[in-house]
């Protein structure tokens, strides 16, 4: 029998989120007053499955949204129903709820290339889990693992000379 119980569900001397997040001992990280009112001003939000605190027995992951949600979930793995979850988990939830015509904004760090590739223009394909090929002998690595994302930044210069631009009549 699997004795694994939900973070929330540990005493803080064994929950790793009360541990604290290195040297500093901080754990939880809240979103800034400013940045919260600027999002609701804009997306009116009715429900927060990651509060602080955790109300008990509360499972944002398992419950129903709101109609509009704002999710600041755990940046990183959590035992939950007995299963390591992260930010995949985050995502097909927030995926399954957006598809039953909620609003939902979530929030997580990525790094600034990402954002970069993305404010310009970026499209992006998901190529799985590419099994490389060494450059010692040509064989097949394992994968990493985790899915490559392929970034494909057309050239809008030759798009508009063609009549590709946005502004054709």
């Amino acid at each position: 029998m699997d004795t694994k119980v939900h973070q929330s569900q540990l005493l803080p001397e064994d929950n790793k989120f009360h541990q604290g997040n290195g040297s500093d001992g901080k754990h939880y990280w809240l979103t800034p007053p400013d940045l919260y009112a600027s999002l609701h001003a804009e997306f009116n939000f009715t429900f927060d499955p990651c509060p602080y605190p955790l109300p008990a027995g509360f499972d944002g992951l398992t419950m129903p949204w709101g109609q509009s949600s704002y999710v600041n979930p755990p940046f990183g793995s959590i035992i939950h129903e007995g299963k390591k979850k992260g930010p995949t988990a985050w995502a097909r939830k927030a995926i399954a709820e957006s598809q039953q015509g909620k609003t939902v904004v979530l929030v997580y760090p990525i790094d600034k290339w990402v954002l970069m590739l993305l404010e310009a223009g970026a499209k992006v394909r998901n190529l799985g889990d590419v099994r490389w090929l060494a450059t010692e002998d040509g064989s097949q690595g394992k994968g990493t693992g985790r899915h490559i994302a392929c970034f494909v930044l057309e050239d809008h210069q030759q798009n508009a000379a063609q009549g590709g631009g946005e502004n054709n009549g």
